[in-house]
């Protein structure tokens, strides 16, 4: 099992994932199309010719699930109860096909659940950067995770 448990996680610590994943046309459509996202922003290389951007945008939800999908490996494979959720979810700069992104993490809290007596909730900072190193996402998220067997 590649995740880590409740008691494994300390206030910042840092993960630098080693995944990385080059962003194609076809992951934005697909995911657009999946979606019903029919921004033509997303999918409709002559509107978006005709934008600041003149390309078309990786859609933003595309780019949060890679981002948080690159460090279940390193995280939470096999030891997370539920996903809590995502807070201050930013998207400083677009993300175009073809661009490949890495990802860091860093916690910043854990706590004891208090309904749970073998769980706890951690906290992690995720951020995004592309292949010259500029953050195109970041957000808080967070896990409810197993503690360790006894």
């Amino acid at each position: 099992m590649a995740g880590l448990y409740f008691e494994q996680f300390s206030p910042g610590q840092e993960f630098a994932h080693d995944w990385t994943r080059t962003v194609t046309e076809m992951d934005n459509v697909l995911f657009s199309s999946l979606t019903m996202n029919v921004q033509p922003l997303h999918i409709d290389a002559h509107f978006a010719a005709r934008t600041e951007f003149k390309r078309p945008l990786v859609s933003s939800l595309f780019t949060l699930g890679l981002m948080i999908g690159m460090t279940v490996n390193d995280t939470t494979l096999g030891t997370t109860v539920a996903n809590l959720g995502m807070s201050e979810v930013a998207f400083p700069k677009p993300v175009f096909a073809g661009d490949t992104l890495h990802v860091r993490t860093r916690v910043l809290s854990v706590r004891e659940s208090r309904s749970r007596p073998n769980a706890g909730i951690v906290e992690f900072e995720h951020l995004a950067l592309n292949q010259d190193d500029d953050i195109v996402a970041r957000c808080k998220r967070s896990a409810l995770m197993h503690k360790a067997p006894a």
